[in-house]
């Protein structure tokens, strides 16, 4: 027991979010759970974490025996539903269905937190990766990813590229392009994904780089042009499109991906449960399928792996953050 509680102590120092948590002192009892479990989607419904959520919920209310409640609570980059959370008693009841951003990124972009993001939650598993995707105006008359870095060389700061706001997911993927391609672009936020996306779709802006379901039907009528995947594999929604590296762009890698994960202090025997219960959820190959139609990959990962990946995602999108300059209240 005193070596666990050394390694747990290392690695809060370290900022690695905690798989038991520092004060899951507690056995879980033989009955849990007695009571239905809350999802707290801190994000509208409809978006992406909400459809996670409700994806898994059937699955797991079957497995654990109790009715599993889906909760909206968005606002403030998810940091609202997160609080919830983060200020839960850590006792399984309670769980979010978080973003990259809530884990990653906001505690770089925030001036102010509401809670400490390396030490407030105890990580269950990734629920679903979904790579970014660059896409231009057929307008531009640009049909690949060199061409467009060509372009925006010949034409520093004058390809106009939209994002869902300053400081989303889609903004820092443009900065992270334009680090990886050694290229300035025109940076045009937007309130929201679909606004810019209609605007590219009209030829008002040039391109962007964003999460599938929104672009993929423009993709396949011709509307938009797709130039690469910022993800190591090709997905299968669009298997012709290359990936960043096989388009000479190595390196060049962002998506959103979204975690199950509880309160700090949640007793590590209901997290291995859950993760367990979850990730066999995630291997059902009609929902697989279903979500790869989506440009989602499922995950279902295991505790150690998730608590490995998060401090290398943060050291990253920190250094993205610091280099776009945002901040927000």
């Amino acid at each position: 027991m005193k070596r666990t509680s050394v390694l747990v102590s290392v690695l809060g120092i370290l900022g690695v979010l905690l798989a038991t948590g520092a004060g899951a002192q507690s056995q879980v009892p033989a009955s849990y759970p007695t009571r239905p479990v809350r999802i707290v989607a801190p994000f509208p419904p409809g978006g992406v974490a909400d459809v996670l959520a409700r994806a898994i919920q059937p699955g797991l209310q079957e497995a654990l025996g109790q009715q599993v409640v889906i909760d909206n609570k968005p606002g403030a980059g998810g940091n609202i539903g997160a609080e919830i959370v983060a200020k839960a008693e850590p006792d399984g009841y309670t769980l979010l269905l978080a973003s990259a951003g809530i884990l990653t990124i906001n505690e770089f972009l925030y001036s102010k937190m509401p809670f400490d993001t390396a030490t407030a939650f105890s990580p269950i598993t990734v629920v679903g990766d979904m790579p970014n995707i660059v896409v231009v105006s057929p307008k531009t008359g640009i049909g690949t990813l060199k061409e467009l870095i060509g372009r925006a060389k010949d034409m520093p700061g004058k390809l106009n590229f939209g994002s869902a706001g300053n400081g989303t997911t889609t903004h820092l993927a443009i900065v992270l392009l334009e680090q990886a391609a050694g290229i300035r672009l025109a940076h045009v936020p937007y309130k929201g994904a679909a606004p810019a996306v209609q605007d590219l779709v009209a030829g008002q802006i040039d391109g962007l780089v964003d999460n599938p379901p929104l672009v993929v039907g423009h993709i396949k009528s011709g509307a938009l042009k797709a130039l690469a995947w910022a993800a190591p594999q090709r997905m299968a929604i669009l298997p012709d499109v290359p990936t960043a590296a096989e388009a000479g762009l190595p390196g060049f890698e962002a998506s959103s991906w979204f975690a199950l994960i509880a309160p700090a202090g949640t007793p590590k025997e209901i997290v291995a449960r859950l993760n367990a219960e979850t990730a066999k959820i995630l291997r059902d190959p009609k929902m697989v399928e279903q979500f790869a139609q989506r440009g989602v990959r499922l995950v279902g990962n295991s505790v150690e792996e998730f608590v490995a990946f998060i401090p290398k995602e943060r050291a990253r999108w920190a250094d993205i953050v610091k280099t776009s300059g945002v901040k927000l209240e």
